[in-house]
């Protein structure tokens, strides 16, 4: 079994590296410091299993997934358990909470080794999840491949974003990125006391807009600080004139 190992901690991949050494089936093909060289090993390493930390310097855990894909296995280890739902969401094989014992890195082997998520036990995960459910917080930054390059781009300086069939184009700043994801999925992550959807094919940050002027004799359009002009449907027209009260 081929394991990469990614930890910003040297202490925790030298302790993850000790253990995983009493299991003659794994080869560890290497370690990562950050969520960039995670992105760059598993695709080089082609790794089976993925040992990945959650709160790391760059990119987190869930945004490695994002970017790396989800051909590997991955179990999460992090000293937070408010991760939890999403750790399962993005279908990790296991959740290990530091400091965990080498007994429960053996049972998280196990699961990887059968290529199963770990059985839920209901009762004693159900609280871990709503917890984390209550305190998961929505994008602060939407992270962008282009190619062998990631833009990183805060979710604040986000002015519009505009469906173009499977993808969005996420304007910031003057520049304009393609992101493979439905606007629809891209919105359930934004804030919505930030972001609004105006229209089937534009969700706006409210901060950008100056004004909303009529388009037409029935129709309105939202005018950006930059100029630009987006359509507002009715429903939408709605929401951004209580937002902008």
């Amino acid at each position: 079994m081929r394991v990469l190992i990614v930890d910003d901690e040297h202490l925790a991949r030298a302790l993850l590296r000790e253990f995983l050494g009493h299991h003659p089936d794994v080869e560890i093909v290497g370690e990562c410091a950050n969520g960039f060289e995670a992105v760059k090993a598993i695709g080089e390493l082609e790794p089976e299993v993925v040992f990945l930390d959650i709160q790391m310097p760059k990119l987190d855990g869930f945004e490695v997934v994002e970017l790396a894909g989800s051909k590997p296995h991955y179990i999460f280890a992090t000293a937070y358990d408010q991760f939890a739902l999403k750790a399962f969401e993005v279908h990790a094989i296991d959740y290990l909470l530091k400091p965990f014992s080498r007994e429960r890195l053996a049972q998280a082997l196990d699961h990887a080794r059968s290529r199963q998520p770990q059985p839920a036990q209901a009762a004693q995960l159900e609280a871990v999840v709503q917890d984390a459910a209550q305190r998961r917080g929505y994008l602060e930054r939407v992270l962008i491949k282009d190619g062998a390059r990631v833009h990183v781009v805060p979710a604040s300086s986000i002015d519009y974003i505009e469906a173009q069939d499977d993808y969005v184009q996420v304007t910031a700043g003057g520049k304009a990125y393609l992101k493979n994801q439905r606007l629809s999925e891209l919105e359930a992550q934004l804030d919505p006391q930030v972001f609004i959807r105006i229209h089937r094919s534009y969700i706006v940050n409210v901060g950008a807009i100056t004004r909303i002027e009529p388009a037409s004799k029935d129709n309105y359009c939202a005018v950006l600080k930059d100029g630009v002009k987006l359509p507002i449907s009715r429903s939408g027209y709605q929401r951004v004139r209580e937002m902008m009260r």
